[in-house]
């Protein structure tokens, strides 16, 4: 169940850490089908025999931006902004790959308000999101998110 925020209380959020999703699991044909949606088919993403033959990781790992796209669903698992029409991607501020996702491992998200802008008709919300791999000590993915929530 998503943990609730007033609008009126985000910008006095800033800097605090909100919410952290449950786990999700990032299996090898979650990968391969987003390599067929993208038609990035390279093989260290999408053929796990030769992965494990020939990559530095032994094993197929996520594409990048399949983990990075997965941000929007680990946020709405956790974070429901009360008084919000909609919330639109607006954009990204930074994106950094630290930490490989092996195909069969889990992710999950991490999210802390970094600011708030207010608009006529809303707010441009910046995120900073850290989604964690399970057992691992650096972050798979760091990204500033920007969302623009319409009330």
């Amino acid at each position: 169940m998503p943990t609730s925020f007033s609008l009126a209380s985000l910008s006095a959020l800033a800097g605090q850490e909100l919410a952290v999703s449950d786990w999700l699991a990032i299996d090898q044909a979650r990968i391969t089908t987003f390599g067929e949606t993208t038609g990035d088919m390279q093989w260290i993403h999408c053929d796990p025999e030769r992965a494990a033959a020939e990559s530095p990781f032994k094993t197929a790992i996520a594409h990048g931006f399949l983990t990075l796209s997965l941000i929007p669903h680990l946020v709405e698992q956790t974070l429901h902004f009360e008084g919000a029409r909609l919330a639109l991607n607006y954009g990204l501020n930074r994106v950094r790959f630290v930490t490989p996702v092996p195909a069969g491992s889990r992710i999950r998200g991490r999210f802390a308000i970094a600011s708030v802008r207010s608009l006529d008709n809303g707010l441009d919300v910046t995120l900073n999101c850290t989604v964690e791999l399970e057992g691992a000590d650096k972050p798979a993915c760091v990204a500033e998110w920007i969302l623009r929530v319409m009330v």
